[in-house]
C-alpha cells in the first residue's frame, strides 16, 4: 500500500500560509520543478515571495470585535533535492483598527506563546521515505498517522490563534517501519507513533516489495497544555492489513482493527474495510471504505479535522470538551476519496484538479464531512480553492466552517492578485468557541531560480 508520505511532496504541499481555515495548495509557478531522479550533483533551487494584503477579522452572530490589519508576508524556500529543503516565513499583521489588546502595533495573539514562533518554519526536510530515517517540521494539514484510525485528516492550525510547527519522523529498521509525530514541537501537545511490522519479511526474508502483510500498533496522547489548556486524552489501536492486488499502478488492500482507551475497558471500537490506490503520471485516486463499531465513548479518527476546536468544545448541545463528551454506542460507515488530475505529466505535487474529502455517517443519525477542492484554469493563471467542514450534521449543536480563495496570476505569472474569505471559531478563556469571519485581498510577487 502507498502508505509512506513523500517528504518532497509534504514540503511542497505545505509551503503556503494558513489563517485558521484559509489555506491553498501551491501552483507550479511557485515551486521549482523536481530534480532528476539521479542527478550527477546536488542541484539547488530557491524561491522568494512577498505578499501585501489587507485582513479583516469580523464578528459573526453578533459576537466579537471588528479588527483590521495590513498583512506583510515574506517567504524564502531553499530546495536541495529529495532529502533536504526548508521554507521560512510568517505573516506579520499590523493593526489598522479595532482590537482590545491595548493598541499593540502587531496582532498580539499571533506571537503571545512560544508555540506561535513555530510558524516561522513552514517546512524543514531532512532525509526522505526512501532513506532509513526522515524528519520533517512544519504545519500539519490533513495529517494521517499511517493506518489513520486514531489520527486522520488532522490539522494543527484550525485554531486561528495557535500557530505551532509540527514534526514527523519516519524510520525503517529491518521489517519494522515507524512513523511518529508531534503536533507542536515547542509545546506539550499531541504526540503519537505507529509501529508497522512486515510479517512477510519476518517469516520469508526481505521481499522485493515490502509492506504487503503488516501488523501495526499505534498510540496517541494529548498533553493538552499548549494552545490553550484542555483535558488530556490517550488512545491506542491495533491493525492488520493485507494487500490483495499489487500492480505498478494499482494496489488494493483489506484491513481490520481494534482500538480503545487504555485503562478504560468499556471504551473500545472495531473496524473492517479496504482501500484502492490508483496512481499514474497524470491521474491519482485513493479510495477508502470502512465499517466501524464504537462503544463506551471511543471512536476511530478521534484526532480529526475538528479536533483543535473540539478539544475545547465538541460539536453538540452539551458544550463540553471532546474528552468529556458523551458519544453514543453504535455503528458508522466511513469513506474517503483523494483525487488528483493534471493535464501535464511534470512530476510535481500541483494539479489542475485536486479533491480531498472524508465523510462518516453514524447509525444514530449524525454525519461528519470535511473536504477541499482546488482547480487551476487558463494555463494555471487562475486558481480557485474551496474548503468546508460539517461536524454533527443532523443533530443539535452541529458545527459548520468554510473558506474560499481565488488567485489570479499575470505579467508572466510573477505577480498575482488574491482574495480569500471564510468563517472561523476562536477559543475563549472560558473554554467556549466564539464565531467569527475573515476577509482578505492583496497582491503578491515571487521569484524562482
Amino acid at each position: 500500500m502507498h502508505r509512506k508520505r513523500s517528504g518532497v511532496a509534504a514540503l511542497l504541499l505545505l509551503l503556503f500560509p494558513m489563517l485558521g481555515w484559509a489555506s491553498e495548495p501551491p501552483s507550479p509557478e511557485d515551486a521549482p520543478s523536481a530534480p532528476p531522479l539521479e542527478p550527477a550533483a546536488r542541484e539547488w533551487h530557491y524561491w522568494m515571495r512577498l505578499e501585501a494584503t489587507t485582513l479583516a477579522l469580523l464578528p459573526r452572530a453578533g459576537v466579537g470585535d471588528d479588527e483590521g490589519f495590513i498583512q506583510i508576508e515574506p517567504t524564502f524556500i531553499l530546495d536541495g533535492g529529495p532529502e533536504f529543503g526548508f521554507n521560512l516565513g510568517a505573516p506579520i499583521r499590523f493593526r489598522m483598527w479595532g482590537g482590545n489588546d491595548g493598541g499593540a502595533l502587531v496582532r498580539r495573539e499571533d506571537w503571545d506563546t512560544l508555540s506561535d514562533w513555530g510558524q516561522l518554519v513552514r517546512g524543514l526536510l531532512l532525509g526522505s521515505d526512501d532513506a532509513p530515517v526522515g524528519v520533517w517540521f512544519g504545519p500539519l494539514e490533513e495529517h494521517k498517522l499511517l493506518s489513520g484510525h486514531l489520527v486522520r485528516r488532522y490539522s494543527n492550525r484550525t485554531n486561528p490563534n495557535y500557530h505551532p510547527a509540527g514534526g514527523i519522523f519516519t524510520g525503517t529498521l529491518g521489517p519494522l517501519y515507524t512513523q511518529a509525530f508531534a503536533s507542536d514541537v515547542l509545546g506539550a501537545r499531541l504526540v503519537g507513533a505507529e509501529f508497522s511490522l512486515d510479517v512477510e519479511h519476518i517469516f520469508f526474508g526481505q521481499p522485493e516489495k515490502g509492506g504487503r502483510y503488516t501488523l501495526a500498533l499505534s498510540a496517541v496522547h494529548d498533553w493538552g497544555r499548549a494552545g490553550g489548556h484542555a483535558p488530556s486524552m490517550t488512545l491506542a489501536h491495533l491493525d492488520a492489513m493485507a494487500i490483495v492486488v499489487a500492480r505498478s499502478d494499482l494496489e488494493a488492500h483489506l484491513l481490520a482493527g481494534w482500538g480503545g482507551r487504555p485503562g478504560e475497558g468499556s471504551a473500545w471500537g472495531a473496524v473492517v474495510g479496504g482501500g484502492v490506490d490508483y496512481l499514474t503520471d497524470r491521474f491519482n485516486m485513493r479510495l477508502r471504505l470502512e465499517a466501524r463499531r464504537q462503544h463506551g465513548g471511543f471512536r476511530q479518527g478521534f484526532f480529526g479535522a475538528d479536533y483543535e476546536l473540539a478539544r475545547f468544545q465538541a460539536a453538540g448541545p452539551d458544550g463540553v470538551p471532546l474528552a468529556d463528551a458523551d458519544f453514543p454506542d453504535g455503528y458508522s460507515a466511513f469513506g474517503e476519496a483523494i483525487v488528483e488530475w493534471d493535464a501535464v505529466s511534470y512530476g510535481g505535487p500541483n494539479k489542475h484538479l485536486n479533491v480531498s474529502m472524508g465523510a462518516e455517517v453514524f447509525s444514530w443519525g449524525r454525519a461528519d464531512v470535511d473536504g477541499r477542492v482546488a482547480v487551476q484554469l487558463f494555463e494555471r493563471c487562475l486558481q480557485v480553492s474551496l474548503k468546508g467542514l460539517a461536524v454533527g450534521a443532523g443533530k443539535p449543536g452541529a458545527r459548520y466552517l468554510g473558506a474560499a480563495e481565488v488567485r489570479w496570476r499575470f505579467l508572466g505569472g510573477k505577480l498575482y492578485a488574491m482574495g480569500t474569505g471564510g468563517t472561523l471559531l476562536f477559543p475563549t478563556a472560558e473554554g467556549t468557541l466564539r464565531p467569527g469571519a475573515f476577509a482578505s485581498v492583496g497582491l503578491g510577487v515571487d521569484h524562482v531560480r
